[in-house]
């Protein structure tokens, strides 16, 4: 299922972390603190609770969205939306 991250953590090293776990996973950055790709549930759970044990609960925030097939082709992309040169092919083929 495609899942999105989304984060808003106030330390760089956390920060960097929380990305290269999402990176670990194979999800894609869409954006500076936006993940996407194809997950599991057990990797989605795994993900998850590696990032709350980084994280500052009190001040940081991350999000896992999972999102099937038929809403994600409903997703509007207004203005640049995402460096395609970062998003795998097959998510790109999922947009249009």
């Amino acid at each position: 299922m495609l899942v999105w991250v989304i984060y808003d953590i106030t330390e760089n090293r956390i920060r960097q972390k929380v990305s290269d776990c999402c990176k670990s996973y194979g999800l894609y950055r869409v954006q500076k603190s936006v993940f996407l790709g194809d997950l599991n549930s057990n990797d989605r759970d795994s993900l998850a609770l590696e990032c709350e044990e980084w994280i500052d609960t009190e001040k940081d925030s991350v999000y896992v969205f999972p999102m099937d097939e038929q809403s994600f082709k409903q997703v509007k992309l207004i203005g640049q939306a995402f460096d395609k040169e970062l998003v795998s092919d097959e998510i790109i083929t999922k947009f249009f």
